[in-house]
Order: structure tokens, then sequence, then C-alpha cells
């Protein structure tokens, strides 16, 4: 069961932290490729994956007028994305045509998604950059998704910028990227990683001090640690 107090954490921590936990775990394909925030965030994005792939398009099915059928896959997707969650969409790294735009974005910031997440590219990008809602893709592209992108399935596993995601692992998004918690492990690895983030934070402050990371970074010296432990009870951490 993934808790309120671990997407709390989770919200306060790095995905170069993330990535190292997974790496002590073994797991070293869990980072999407290639994307990046269309914003600075104010603060992390995290959320369940919800998933949409698309497959190339077949013209003849791909026209304008897909879009009148409310069973539409991604206008379903679009509605039907939970509150709290992040849409993440397999476009098999293919920016050359937009997987959504503003109109649709917006639809889920205004249904309190968590934010979305593409390997291909966006249009309108400059409206969807000043939204209330974290997005991630690989760069901006104005036409259509209907000219390279048919959508065909939902909430089912997905490769996302060759990570793999499954319905309900959990989307964690920060300057850097977006990487994938299988949701088994999602919720230890948020609170092994917000103990983590306390002891880089003490990290970083002693080497703006001048003091070598030898010993320090990783914590192999004894007196290191005991500094490190007197630290975080003074702090409160």
């Amino acid at each position: 069961m993934f808790t309120e107090v671990a997407r709390s954490k989770l919200k306060s921590v790095s995905t170069a932290t993330l990535t190292t936990l997974l790496f002590k775990r073994g797991l070293n394909k869990q980072f999407i490729q290639d994307v990046r925030p269309l914003a600075p965030l104010k603060e992390s994005m995290v959320g369940e994956a919800f998933t949409l792939r698309y497959i190339p398009a077949r013209e003849d099915l791909n026209l304008l007028s897909a879009f009148k059928d409310p069973a539409h896959p991604q206008r379903l997707a679009i509605e039907t994305c939970p509150t709290g969650h992040v849409m993440v969409i397999d476009s098999r790294k293919d920016a050359r045509a937009a997987s959504a735009g503003a109109i649709l974005i917006t639809r889920l910031m205004m249904r309190g998604v968590a934010g979305i997440v593409t390997d291909g590219g966006f249009r309108d990008s400059v409206e969807i950059a000043g939204l209330d809602i974290p997005a991630f893709h690989h760069r901006p592209s104005a036409p259509t998704n209907l000219t390279l992108h048919q959508a065909i399935d939902i909430n089912v596993p997905i490769g996302c910028g060759d990570a793999p995601v499954f319905p309900g692992d959990i989307l964690v998004g920060d300057s850097d990227g977006v990487v994938v918690l299988p949701k088994e492990i999602a919720e230890e690895l948020a609170h092994e990683a917000f103990d983590m983030t306390i002891f880089e934070d003490f990290v970083i402050e002693r080497v703006r001090e001048g003091r070598s990371i030898r010993g320090l970074y990783p914590l192999t010296d004894p007196s290191a640690e005991i500094d490190f432990k007197e630290w975080r009870a003074r702090v409160n951490r």
C-alpha cells in the first residue's frame, strides 16, 4: 500500500537519490530517457501511473472524425485518469506528432491529475508551461497526434522512454526528469530516500565548510558518523 506519508516524503527527494536506491536493488532502467519538464516545478511530481499506449497510426482509421467518438481511447483516458495519478503516454519516443495539447492537459489539471509524461512531444507548449500541472516531454511538436499516433490501450503496461511502466507504479518527476518506482517497493523507497536526503544535506553542509569527502561520502569514518548523529539531533531531522 502506498501511503500519504510516503507520497509527502517523495515530494521532497530527488530523482537522483531515488535512482541510486533503485541501482542498489539491481534496477537500472527505471529512469525515463530524454524527457524534461516544460516549466520549473514548485515541488516534485508524485503520483500513481495511469497509462495510455499509442501505436503507429493507420491513415484510414485515424481521421479527424475519430475524435467525435466519446469512447476514443485518448479522450477516454483524459476523462478517466484518477485524481492524484500521473498520466503516462507511450509515444514510442516519436515526437514528430504531438501526444496531446493544452486543451486536454488543462482538462487533466482541472480534474486534479498530478501530472503528465510522454516520451514524445506536446503541442501548445507555451500554454502548457503556464498551467498548474507538471508536464514532461521530449520536445514541442505541432502536428496532431492523429498524423502518427493511434491511441489503442488504456492502463496497460507500457514502455516510456525505455522505462517499463506498470499501472499503479509511482512516478516521481523533478528538474532532472522522471523515475518510475515499482509499486511493490515504492513505500520503502520513499522512507529510505527521505533519510538519505537528510544525510546528503548534512554532507553538503560539511563540504561547504571545507571538509573532504573522504570518510564522509560514503560514510566510513566513525567520527563523521558521530558528527552526523549529533547534527541530526541538533537540527531535529
